[in-house]
């Protein structure tokens, strides 16, 4: 069962208060204004990719369906809020009956992104649409980052899969999010049950040091091993010296070991000894797992190894040194009044420093080459230039309040795959560089 499919709500009573005070304090002066009811359109985007990054990946579009079908104030969260007056009675009142009814649009999980593409669009009233900034951008923050950290692992292990490890790295929460980041962004496997639970991921896992350590002697807790798990398990072998135990493995399990993992050591050459030891044992269907602190740049000096599968942990569900993506929420269109028929007019904050954005509601396009290659990403305003018609990149996730694009979690992993594929070769090179296709403004009529 994928149970990506059910729409699971986070393990709490209510998204609410996944959400920042001044959401709420907002909310209350719009609604003794009487501007809470105008129509207004937020888009989600970043102005800038992580330093030396040359693409973005979408993840946690999934979850944000999630958390807005679960965004209620129930009686313990509005007793919370009246206990600490937050806010006033009218606005409690209000809150008690939140239901989002507006529109979300966005880029599907699993596509690459870049600076300025408006990843999500929601629409609505600006009462119902504030109050989503903050749990919208903690999702897609979180989890987008972890995906172009694991989207730049498998580009670098190429063909051999990648297992998810990095539980034991970060909040338990966010570990079941890594995960499924990580399985969007290329990873086949993780270690973390409540991952493989909720979203129907395939898990994996053996024995630590401390199984080996627990027995009399190695060949002991290999044997219990093999005894419980059966030959084609895992067996680790750098608790103490790794050729005595690999031959040890071979004489307990036989040619059918089905692999030994290594966590130590040089990993490049201890990969080519113990290779050369497994063929000479005659176990030269033996695969070989690494571990220990890989990242990207870790996997890709391995390509030559004779290593068949990457477990990685900390620099997984740290995003590789990027744990966040810089997304932000902002207003960029509202209506002239409470009229739900009152044209929108574009706004934007006028900044310096590199802040400003750009108002009015957004489409976006990728224009492809002779090839079929991605050559710029083009984001604009007003009418959609025939030549791009068929190429928009933003869908239909939430509309009138109910979600419509809920997907098994395979989906937006291809997804991915695909939309990597369609990128300039240099996309997936590891050296600092800039965005790998530019982005494009085309300014028009903001539209109503």
């Amino acid at each position: 069962m994928n149970t990506a499919d059910l729409g699971l709500p986070v393990d709490v009573p209510s998204t609410a208060l996944f959400t920042d005070q001044y959401e709420l304090t907002m909310l209350q002066a719009a609604l003794k204004a009487g501007t809470a009811e105008r129509r207004s359109v937020f888009e989600v985007f970043t102005r800038r990719l992580p330093e030396g990054r040359r693409y973005g990946v979408v993840a946690g579009t999934g979850r944000v369906l999630d958390a807005v079908e679960n965004f209620r104030f129930d009686a313990d969260v509005l007793g919370f809020l009246r206990e600490r007056q937050i806010v006033d009675e009218q606005t409690l009142k209000w809150l008690a009956d939140y239901r989002f009814s507006g529109d979300i649009w966005g880029y599907p999980e699993g596509e690459v992104y870049f600076p300025g593409s408006p990843i999500m669009r929601v629409e609505g009233t600006f009462a119902e649409c504030v109050l989503l900034e903050t749990v919208i951008l903690s999702i897609l923050n979180h989890d987008s980052a972890i995906a172009a950290a694991a989207s730049r692992m498998a580009s670098a292990a190429g063909e051999r899969p990648l297992i998810e490890m990095g539980a034991r790295r970060t909040h338990e929460l966010a570990a079941v999010a890594a995960a499924r980041a990580a399985y969007v962004g290329g990873f086949a496997t993780t270690s973390d049950l409540a991952a493989g639970f909720r979203y129907g991921i395939p898990t994996v896992g053996t024995s630590a040091h401390a199984f080996t350590l627990l027995h009399d002697r190695e060949r002991d807790a290999f044997q219990a091993q093999v005894d419980t798990l059966g030959r084609g398990t895992t067996l680790l072998v750098d608790t103490y010296d790794v050729a005595e135990a690999v031959r040890t493995a071979v004489e307990v399990a036989g040619p059918e070991l089905g692999a030994v993992r290594i966590d130590s050591g040089d990993l490049l050459l201890v990969a080519h000894r113990v290779r050369q030891q497994l063929d000479e044992l005659g176990a030269a269907n033996t695969k070989i797992v690494v571990t220990s602190d890989l990242d990207e740049y870790a996997i890709a000096s391995l390509a030559a190894a004779p290593v068949d599968a990457y477990g990685v942990g900390t620099q997984l569900v740290t995003g590789s040194g990027h744990p966040t993506c810089s997304m932000v929420y902002k207003l960029v269109a509202r209506a002239e009044s409470g009229d739900p028929k009152a044209p929108l007019v574009p706004v934007a904050k006028k900044s310096s420093g590199g802040k400003t954005s750009i108002g009015g509601r957004k489409w976006a396009a990728r224009r492809l080459d002779e090839d079929a290659v991605a050559e710029a990403e083009v984001v604009g305003t007003g009418p959609v230039p025939a030549d791009l018609a068929d190429r928009q990149l933003l869908v239909e996730l939430i509309k009138g309040g109910d979600v419509v694009a809920r997907e098994p979690l395979d989906a937006p992993r291809d997804r991915h795959i695909a939309a990597r594929a369609n990128l300039p070769l240099s996309a997936t090179q590891l050296s600092r560089g800039e965005p790998v296709i530019p982005t494009e403004y085309v300014q028009g009529r903001s539209g109503s």
